[in-house]
């Protein structure tokens, strides 16, 4: 059964980490072929296992050195129907996977967890579609869509679900109500261009908004991903109830628009002091934030100096 599934540690308080941008850090730092840039494919063979492992023990190792909890993504924002059937797996292969992926992560949770540093188990579920493009499910539609990925974690020692990078508040709705059905904890995190809104011109205010009207807030907390803070921060109206919702960050490394980053062949690793900075910024004026991560772009390196950057003293190990 899973550890944390009623009762999520991060709710009480405190700093968890996460980890940074998986597919572009196997792709270009460690020259891992993942095609449709997904990382599940590695679950299917003892090196690429052993590959995923590598790279999570590095965030690990951070966040021991920090004293800190961790929230531990699967490696399945691919794995859902339509990107699977793209790389030859079937529904059942795809539950496989799902489960697998939870099941590595539990090796690590044994190893690394401590009673002040708990470590939550998260299933991660990506759009049906491409990220960086507006989606168009209807919530109906998306609720029966992700239905099968959720159940798969409800079936495994998963303590909740997160859905990232999307950009269709629609499919949002139909993943948190999936959730609701399979009873998993769940957040929602979104994407956004560089004037802070939706691909589809609708604002982080009203994306919020509206999940939590047309699931009676059931998403425990909602995050921003896969843009740079310079794109979303002057649109925090800090105070307001729907900012207080927002409980994470993982942004990219990058101040590039989700296009350039489309036609890019090299990654751009961004400038990490200056990252790290804007995340202190964040975390100063939102004391409700409590997941750091990082998306496209950013390594352990960067997850480092935000945690240099974030964490009081008092919580460094000596």
């Amino acid at each position: 059964m899973a550890k944390y599934r009623h009762e999520l540690p991060l709710l009480r308080g405190g700093t968890f980490l996460s980890d940074g941008g998986m597919e572009t850090t196997l792709i270009f730092h460690e020259g891992v072929e993942l095609p449709h840039f997904a990382s599940f494919v590695l679950l299917s063979s003892a090196e690429g296992r052993r590959q995923l492992l590598r790279y999570y023990t590095r965030y690990l190792d951070i966040a021991r050195r920090h004293d800190t909890g961790f929230v531990l993504d699967t490696a399945t924002w691919r794995a859902n129907a339509d990107w699977g059937e793209k790389l030859g797996y079937d529904a059942d292969a795809l539950t496989r996977v799902n489960r697998d992926a939870v099941y590595l992560l539990t090796e690590l949770r044994a190893e690394y967890e401590r009673p002040q540093a708990p470590i939550v188990l998260s299933g991660a579920i990506g759009p049906r579609g491409d990220g960086y493009k507006a989606g168009r499910m209807k919530a109906d539609e998306a609720e029966d869509y992700h239905s099968a990925q959720i159940a798969a974690f409800a079936a495994s020692e998963a303590d909740m679900v997160a859905a990232y990078t999307l950009t269709n508040i629609d499919e949002a709705i139909g993943i948190a109500r999936a959730a609701s059905n399979h009873r998993m904890p769940c957040a929602i995190s979104f994407t956004v261009e560089t004037d802070g809104r939706l691909v589809t011109g609708r604002s982080l205010q009203e994306a919020i908004e509206t999940v939590d009207a047309e699931t009676d807030g059931y998403p425990h907390y909602y995050m921003v991903n896969c843009a740079h803070p310079n794109h979303f921060e002057s649109s925090f109206d800090h105070g307001r109830a729907w900012v207080q919702r927002i409980g994470g960050i993982r942004a990219n490394a990058s101040t590039k628009s989700h296009a350039e980053l489309d036609e890019s062949e090299t990654l751009d690793m961004g400038d990490t002091f200056d990252l790290a900075q804007r995340y202190r910024a964040l975390a100063r004026r939102m004391p409700h934030l409590r997941i750091l991560g990082g998306c496209c772009g950013t390594d352990h390196r960067h997850i480092a100096a935000i945690c240099e950057a974030c964490l009081p003293p008092s919580m460094l190990s000596a």
